[in-house]
């Protein structure tokens, strides 16, 4: 073993005890990490988003890029920066600005129908509820936190209000959102200072943070979360008959029920295991996504997966919990096509399952992975970083995706 001064503990002429040895290799992969971050995101140490190009901005609103170039010749709605040769780009709160600019345009000719085509925030007034997904399966390396990642940032980019929730203590998503949990957080700075059962709660509100991305907020997570398992089971050891406060999975669900009002969509990223974040995740959710990585040992998981949620999921129900979901579907990730045997796994699980099996697959992507080196994902590096097929690849398969569940929610809400 080596410490940070590049000696081993038998050079340095004794056995260091193993708790010392991690606690030095932790701090020196610390350092290293924010000195990583410094050298990325200077100079203020922090990530921020790149502007797109306006064939992107007239995709993502819905119009051409010939009409954004008439918007834009005429002075009309938010104007784009114009770099060499005359390219134009827009940031995402530009394009945010124009949805609503010819939302309003549609609005004043009385096409009302129009209007809510480009400004997609859901409406409660209509019974359009917030929509809570988990994205969850308690075996890693299942693709959670990179499926819940894009799909917050592919809704976020459709014009969707969404709040991101790290529930994992590893805090992979935090990270991917420029946060270094150790450096950057604090003492009840995660999801556990709202739901945790003594004094010290906070209201959640106080605990959301505001991201680079437009339309996403953040709850961070980090090594406290793992302070609700501990503290649950005492909690239920001294719950009074009918305190409700005292249920586990009644907390998240009001924390989110508190902050509902700004959001349109909340993402969860769950950690992988069937503990009580959890189950209060599902027990909050609206909706349930299930990563599926297509081999035998991870179906084989899945399985013991399901029996234990039911069978668990079943006791909440009798204590008096809400169990309904808009929709459950598994996701398959890291899928390889021109493998033989995962196409045949995928097969068996659409035999099985049918349409609770997303159509499109999250396909295993080296444009993907190249991302993660700079804790990126796919829609923030732009298309000139990689070979033209592979990165066209990975986004028609990630875009493919994330529209399905894009149309579930929508269907949940009537649209």
């Amino acid at each position: 073993m080596v410490d940070p001064s590049g000696m081993t503990d038998q050079q340095a002429g004794t056995a260091r005890p193993a708790d010392e040895t991690i606690a030095a290799d932790a701090e020196a992969l610390s350092a290293q990490l924010q000195a990583m971050r410094e050298r990325l995101y200077a100079p203020a140490s922090q990530k921020t988003l790149r502007r797109f190009t306006s064939g992107e901005a007239a995709r993502l609103v819905g119009v051409s890029d010939g009409y954004l170039r008439q918007l834009s010749l005429a002075g009309d709605g938010p104007q784009p920066d114009v770099g060499a040769g005359g390219r134009r780009s827009y940031s995402l709160e530009d394009i945010d600005a124009l949805r609503r600019f010819l939302a309003d345009q549609a609005l004043s000719k009385g096409n009302a129908v129009k209007a809510r085509g480009y400004v997609k925030w859901r409406d409660p007034a209509r019974g359009e509820h917030l929509q809570v997904i988990s994205v969850t399966n308690f075996k890693g390396g299942s693709g959670k936190t990179t499926s819940s990642v894009h799909l917050a940032q592919y809704l976020a980019m459709a014009g969707h209000r969404v709040l991101a929730v790290d529930l994992d203590p590893q805090a992979s998503l935090s990270a991917l959102f420029g946060y270094q949990p150790e450096l950057d957080l604090v003492g009840n700075d995660t999801v556990y200072g709202a739901i945790r059962y003594d004094d010290d709660v906070r209201p959640l509100k106080d605990i959301i943070r505001k991201t680079y991305f437009h339309n996403i907020d953040l709850v961070p997570g980090n090594l406290e979360l793992q302070e609700f398992e501990h503290a649950t089971p005492r909690a239920l050891s001294t719950r009074k008959p009918g305190d409700q406060s005292g249920l586990f999975f009644t907390r998240l669900q009001s924390a989110l029920e508190s902050v509902a009002d700004d959001y349109d969509v909340v993402v969860l990223d769950c950690p992988p295991q069937l503990g009580y974040l959890t189950l209060s995740a599902l027990c909050a959710s609206t909706s349930v996504v299930v990563t599926v990585h297509p081999q035998m040992l991870d179906v084989a998981s899945m399985s013991q997966f399901l029996f234990m949620t039911a069978d668990l999921l079943n006791v909440v129900r009798e204590a008096g919990g809400t169990l309904n979901f808009d929709f459950l579907r598994y996701l398959v990730t890291r899928f390889e096509p021109h493998d033989g045997p995962q196409t045949q796994i995928v097969g068996f699980l659409r035999s099985l399952f049918g349409e609770r099996v997303l159509t499109s697959p999250m396909l295993k992507s080296t444009a993907i992975s190249d991302a993660g080196l700079t804790k990126q994902t796919l829609y923030e590096v732009g298309r000139e970083n990689f070979s033209r097929g592979t990165y066209d690849r990975a986004i028609e398969a990630l875009d493919a995706v994330n529209g399905e569940i894009e149309a579930l929610i929508h269907s949940a809400w009537g649209r």
